[in-house]
Parts: C-alpha cells; structure tokens; sequence
C-alpha cells in the first residue's frame, strides 16, 4: 500500500485506532502471534484523541493486544543499561530508557507496569511482556545478553515476530543477537558487573553483553540488511499516519542476516572490512615496540630495563615488556583474543590511561598517572568530574601497611573508577570538594602468554611459570619472570633432559586459564611444575607444596630446598601464598604444581613482605646474590627431578662392598656408612632414590651417589623413571 492510499484517519489527526489494527492485519499480526514491539511515536505523527505520552503509550499497546487478541504475547524491549551505567537493577522498579531502539520510553513503561506483566532479569537488555508465554519466554534467563537462550534466541525458536511502529528494521535489537550468534569479527563479548535488587535484596552478578569495538568502521548500519529484506520479502510494511509499520518473522530474519554475515562479517556494520585489532591499535597510538634489552641481558638488566612499564593484565606495557623477553630467548608469543571464552573465563580488554590527576577547585594539581601509575586503579573507568571529599575518600585508595607508599589496586572485573594515594597524603585533603580526571581507555586487543620449549628425551613436560603484569612492581613478580629467562638459558645448554620443559609468562590467572584452555592436550603429559614469585627479597626460601602434597616432584623440590637453603621453610597448599599454581591443581587438570617464593609467613604482620603491592616495590628492595641463588635452587630441583628414577636390584642379600671397592669405613665415615647401607637396603625396585633418600633419611645426592656406585658395578638397574 502506498503512502498516498493511506488508511483513513479521524479528522485533525494522523492516525487512529483503526489505522494501526488495519496497519497491523496488513503486516500480517493476527490472533495468537507472538511479538516483540519496538515504537517511535513521533514519526506516526499525531494520533486520535491522544493529548499526552501516556494516553499515546496506551493506544499503541491496546492496538497491538487487540490485533493479536488474549492468546497472544507482547514483548517490548524495557533497556536500561543499568551495569553499563554502574548501576543497579531493580526489575521492579528501574525504568526503561529511551534509545534508537525505542525512542518513545512511555511505551515500554506503559508495558512494564500493567498488571501481571512479567520483566526479565537482564540488568543491560530486560524485556517486559504481557501474555500467556511472558513467563516462559522472560524467565530463567541465563546471564548472557544477546547469546544462546537469550530473550532474542526463545522468540526466534518461539516462532515469534518482530514489529516497528515507526522504526525501521535495521533498528530492532535483534539484529545485534544474529550478530553475535553469528561471532562477527567487529564484537566481542565483554563482561558488566554489578548488583541486582529483589525483593529489598542485593545481589552482585556478572553479565555478558556482546559489544562493538570502539572504531568508526564499526558503527552500527543495519540499512543493507533492511534492503535485502525487503527485497527478499521479509519485510513487510504498511504506511501508518506520516511513516509506516514492519513486521518480520524472527526465523526468516535470522535466517536471512546470518547468511548476508557469513558472506560478509561486515555486513551490518558501517565498515570497510578491517583487521579489528588493527582498527583499535591505530586508535590507540600503534602497535607495541619492545622495550630495548641488551642482547642475552643478565637478570638485573632484565628488571632494570621492564619494572618501570606499565604491565597491566592487558596493555601496551606488558606487550612492550613481553616482545623485549622474546628476544632474549627464543619464545612463542600467544595471542587470545578479548571477549574469547577461556572454560568459565571470559577474556578482559586492554586497558590504557592517558592522563588522570587529583586537583583543586583552583587548579593546583595534587598527583597524578604521570607522576606514578599506581596512583590510578588498574582497569579504572573513565571519570571527570567535581566531587564532595566524601565521595573522593569512597574512590581513594591507601595502603594499609605503609603510610607513605602508594597502593596498587585494581578492578579487572569490578566497573568502577579510582585513584591512589599515600595515608600520608589522604590526610592532608580537607578541602569540601575536589576535581577528578580520569581518562582511560578500554578497547580490542589480545591477552598475550609467552611459551619457552625446551625439548628433552620424552614428551613428558615439567612446567615452570611467572607473571609479568603488576605495573611498576619488581618483586611481584619481574623477579619471578628474570629467574624463569635465567633458568631457561641455562636448561637450553644440556643436551641429556629426560624431560621436555615448558616455561610460561603469563598474565596472572587468566593468562594461565588462557594458555591451559587453548592446550588442552597437553595436559595430560604434564608430570607437574613450579610457579616462581617473589624471588628478590632478603628472605629465607618458602617452597609450597602441591594440592597433593606426596607426589614425587614435591619430594624433589623438597630435598633440593633442604639441601641448598637450610634456613627455607615449607607450607601446605595455599598455606604460602597464592597465585597461578591454583590453575593447575585445579579440578580437570590436577596437574601437581608447587610455587617457591622469598615470603613471610601468613601469621607474619607483613605477610608476604611489607611491599607487597605498593610503589616501595622497586629494585631498591631487591638482592641480586639472593635472586642468583633462587635460580640456582630451581636449576637444583630440576636436577634432581631428572636424576630420580626407581632402581631395580640385581643382587640379593647383603652386598659384599669391599669386593666391589664401594665400603665406606664405619670408624672414618660414619654419615658415608650410613647412607651407604641404608640406601642398599631399601633398593628393591619399588622405591624412586628420592623417596629411599626421605626414607632413609640421608641427603638424595649421597643416595644417588650409592646409586650409581652400584649401578656401574652391575648391581641395580636404573629402573624406570620416577
């Protein structure tokens, strides 16, 4: 029907009642249907006897409930990007929000509050609806936008329909649900955090929202997948007062966008077709450089020359600090994209900070991100603004131990703004109010993990592991990650490794889920490993144990602990302190992974060193001879693991050790003595010379000496490996 055959309308109005029924019959909604209602009133122009936005709202509703009759559903889309917003979510209570997707709010809200009408949970995309299927379709939701089971996938599955009182189709929301069920390059799946109130209760959640990248290219542009479907005729319309109304069945729509997607990922967005991170890294200033290291850089120019770069989780510091690492030694550099799903995991963006500053109502600057990074939280979001002290002190964080220290803080998950200071600073602000500048920025990009492999006889693989982000920190855990190069130079000189070695720097937890994830395969040749942290301060050596506790690479390390540092202590699991060996004990990998550490103990006040986390963690708290001789501990556990086997006797009885020139004299050698007879006796090929050292009690390098002695000798087989 053509706009100059419209339907007739009451006199001195646009539109009336009849007009959109007739309008509606013509789109082809009819008793029964199931449809999700998107309106923009002001484009119908002016309605019959309708004096103000409620009395609009109703016409517009009861039209749509008449045309559809009391066996149908009306879903309308009742936004509110409440955790987008840092907000909570009442869906009782908080109203929705008008926007390209329904620019007249008085609709949905008409909806929202009739009586037994039923609102979804989604605190970024709720949904109202009336109806016999309201419940079925808006209930239970899982806490993903635009994904799998969403609102969008039930109507679609429903058979339902999509109808636009003045809107075009290309701006139903559902169009964004097919794009993210069809994985477009140009989004990604970012996670909101934030609370939700029922029933005069809070509850913290987490939401998936299928999000755009920040480029211009990607631009919302529905307008070619209008065309096509009106083309295809899956767009019906009918001219309604100065517009029209449209209508598409869900399916055909899905059907239709997923196939003009699949040809051309950036069909619906502005475009050209583009490399996304290429997109973002072009916004954000280029692509990282390395940070310069001199060739085959010792440990002290490798924290000398990385400590000060900004390495949060995912950042331009980090990847500067990591692409300096891979070349040092040869290394692969994994890439996971954000947004990417990692087992429950969901990959965080990159995070960069321009400028961010604490001032007065004057203009006198107090601190700022140049002056140090701490003083922003990690992750902080974007804030400008006046605020009342007491507002500020809600923001400002201090830290608890050190008076003059500026804390590190971050919020890698928690939607919020922050800044940081020192106590001794805190104390000092006293004005009523203060302005606040933050300017960060989130965007596309990729968590980066390094793999260093060093082959040996089997494929079965210890790993060793250290996390380089922690902005402008050194202990924790640039030390950690300096020993690892160390320790991996000095492993690639042997040529007789019984084990293959995989050395991981990693984003701390997640860039460990992230590498797990993406090898699954490997897990199962992992025979354990040893996460290295916190190795520069004057402290004595703490070894953690495994979740298993008893398993031979946790005796291993433990005689070679003993052996090397006498002073070191031993802590359960979780006991010592915490970090990526958890990802690997964890249940479906149990894999057994020790950490060692130069901590105090966590009954100690400053556990794990006063520190911790905070702008005093720079290089003038580090010893070198004590960094040195961590590297040495772990290139000794790792010699021991390689020489533990289980060997086999061939002899029986006592043996006759003068025969074989192996007699260690009981007058002269008393400890040789000992650990020569006790360590023969307990040779029977069911005991590993680490556990008959334990055993026996004796040291593993005077069990592994008998050994030996024995095995040139002819009388113990070496065995298996342990």
């Amino acid at each position: 029907m053509s706009r100059a055959n419209r339907l007739p309308s009451s006199a001195g109005a646009d539109y009336g009642r009849e007009d959109l029924l007739a309008g509606l019959r013509a789109i082809g909604i009819g008793a029964g249907d199931l449809v999700f209602v998107h309106a923009c009133a002001e484009t119908l122009g002016r309605a019959d006897g309708v004096s103000d936005d409620a009395g609009l709202a109703t016409l517009l509703y009861d039209s749509v409930r008449e045309a559809v009759g009391p066996k149908g559903t009306v879903l309308v889309p009742t936004f509110t990007f409440s955790f987008c917003r840092q907000e909570p979510f009442d869906p009782a209570r908080t109203p929705a929000i008008a926007g390209l997707w329904n620019t007249f709010a008085a609709f949905p809200e008409h909806v929202r509050a009739l009586p037994g009408a039923i609102r979804s949970r989604d605190p970024i995309f709720s949904v109202a609806g009336v109806g016999p299927r309201a419940a079925e379709l808006l209930s239970g939701l899982p806490p993903v936008c635009l994904g799998d089971d969403s609102v969008f996938a039930r109507l679609r599955k429903a058979g339902g329909k999509i109808v636009l009182l003045g809107v075009g189709l290309h701006e139903a929301t559902f169009r964004h649900y097919v794009e993210s069920v069809c994985r477009v390059p140009w989004r990604f799946d970012k996670l909101f955090t934030g609370r939700i109130r029922e029933n005069g209760r809070e509850r913290k959640e987490g939401w998936l929202y299928n999000v755009r990248i920040a480029s211009p290219e990607a631009d919302p542009d529905g307008e070619r997948l209008e065309r096509l479907a009106r083309e295809r005729g899956v767009r019906r319309s009918a001219p309604v007062g100065r517009d029209e109304i449209v209508a598409a069945d869900a399916q055909a729509f899905y059907e239709l966008a997923a196939d003009a997607l699949a040809r051309d990922p950036w069909f619906s967005a502005r475009g050209p077709a583009s490399d996304p991170l290429a997109l973002e890294d072009a916004r954000n200033g280029g692509r990282a450089q390395a940070a310069p290291l001199p060739a085959d850089a010792t440990m002290a120019q490798i924290i000398d020359g990385l400590w000060k770069l900004p390495r949060d989780l995912v950042s331009r510091g980090f990847d500067e600090a990591m692409l300096a690492l891979a070349g040092q030694v040869p290394m692969t550099v994994h890439e996971y994209p954000t947004g990417a799903e990692c087992w429950t995991w969901i990959l965080p963006e990159k995070w960069s900070c321009q400028e961010a500053y604490l001032e007065t109502l004057d203009g006198r600057r107090l601190f700022s991100y140049g002056d140090h990074p701490l003083h922003v939280v990690s992750y902080s979001l974007p804030f400008e603004g006046i605020v009342s002290r007491e507002e500020l002190l809600r923001h400002l964080h201090v830290h608890p131990r050190i008076p003059e220290a500026i804390p590190f803080i971050f919020k890698y998950y928690d939607r919020d703004w922050g800044l940081c200071c020192s106590q001794v600073q805190r104390e000092t602000l006293t004005d009523e109010k203060y302005r606040v500048v933050i300017r960060s920025a989130f965007s596309y990009g990729t968590l980066k993990v390094g793999e260093i492999v060093i082959p040996g006889r089997t494929e079965e693989t210890i790993v060793l592991a250290a996390h380089l982000c922690h902005p402008t920190m050194v202990n924790d855990d640039l030390t950690g990650v300096a020993v690892a190069i160390d320790v991996a130079r000095a492993l690639r000189e042997r040529r007789d490794l019984r084990y293959t070695y995989r050395i991981l720097i990693v984003p701390e937890t997640v860039g460990t889920v992230a590498y797990l994830a993406n090898h699954e395969a490997l897990i199962p040749k992992m025979r354990g490993g040893l996460f290295l942290e916190m190795l520069g301060k004057d402290h004595p050596h703490s070894l953690q144990s495994s979740l298993f506790g008893a398993t031979a690479i946790d005796h291993c390390f433990e005689e070679a602990l003993r052996e090397r540092d006498p002073e070191a202590w031993i802590g359960a699991y979780r006991k010592v302190i915490g970090n990526d060996e958890k990802q690997f004990n964890a249940p479906g990998v149990r894999v057994p992974f020790l950490s060692l550490s130069r901590v105090l103990p966590m009954d100690h006040p400053d556990h794990p060193y006063r520190e911790y986390h905070s702008s005093h963690d720079n290089p003038s708290i580090l010893s070198l001879e004590k960094l040195q001789a961590s590297r040495d501990l772990v290139l000794r556990m790792l010699e021991i693991l390689e020489q533990n086997r289980t060997p086999r006797n061939r002899f029986r009885g006592e043996v006759f050790c003068s025969r074989y020139g192996i007699h260690r004299d009981w007058y002269t050698d008393r400890e040789g003595h000992r650990a020569l007879f006790s360590t023969m006796e307990r040779i029977d090929g069911t005991r590993s010379i680490v556990e008959i050292a334990r055993d026996a009690g004796v040291p593993f390098r005077e069990a592994y000496r008998t050994v030996a002695e024995m095995a040139s000798h002819g009388l113990v087989d070496w065995g298996e490996d342990a």
